[in-house]
């Protein structure tokens, strides 16, 4: 449960535990790129619900709220971010740039949240909404260049 939770072990990285939590979400994406919309979008908001549980325990395990090793969160994040993207290696990289671009900011109303809401659903519910903002982003990206 804790390795899933750390990002299948990265999370432990000395440096940047966020940032290469969300490299290790491109190749589960690229797993599941190609299924159908439904498809992907249920998985995903599987692994959300999945989050909270994971989340939630192995921050009371490690004594720490939001403990920077917990890098699930940003999985899915980014898995979010990626909802329907453009095919090719680009959009992967733009995605994962605008993806960490507000994960770190945190615009309204994120940041309000991330200290009112706490636990699993906590941990999960920033990021997710980060991911929502790449999303977005992206789409207007891909609509105006495409």
């Amino acid at each position: 449960m804790h390795f899933v939770a750390l990002g299948f072990g990265v999370g432990a990285a000395p440096v940047a535990p966020g940032t290469i939590g969300t490299l290790v979400a491109i190749p589960l994406y690229l797993i599941i790129q190609n299924m159908p919309a439904l498809w992907y979008a249920e998985h995903v908001l599987f692994m959300f619900v999945l989050g909270i549980w994971l989340c939630r325990a192995t921050e009371r395990d490690l004594g720490a709220r939001d403990h920077p090793a917990i890098v699930w969160d940003e999985i899915v994040g980014y898995l979010i971010t990626m909802f329907l993207a453009p095919p090719g290696w680009i959009w992967i990289v733009l995605g994962f740039i605008l993806f960490r671009l507000f994960d770190i900011w945190k615009p309204f109303p994120i940041r309000a949240l991330e200290h009112r809401v706490q636990g699993g659903l906590g941990i999960m519910l920033d990021d997710a909404l980060a991911g929502i903002y790449a999303w977005l982003s992206l789409q207007a990206l891909a609509y105006v260049l495409i």
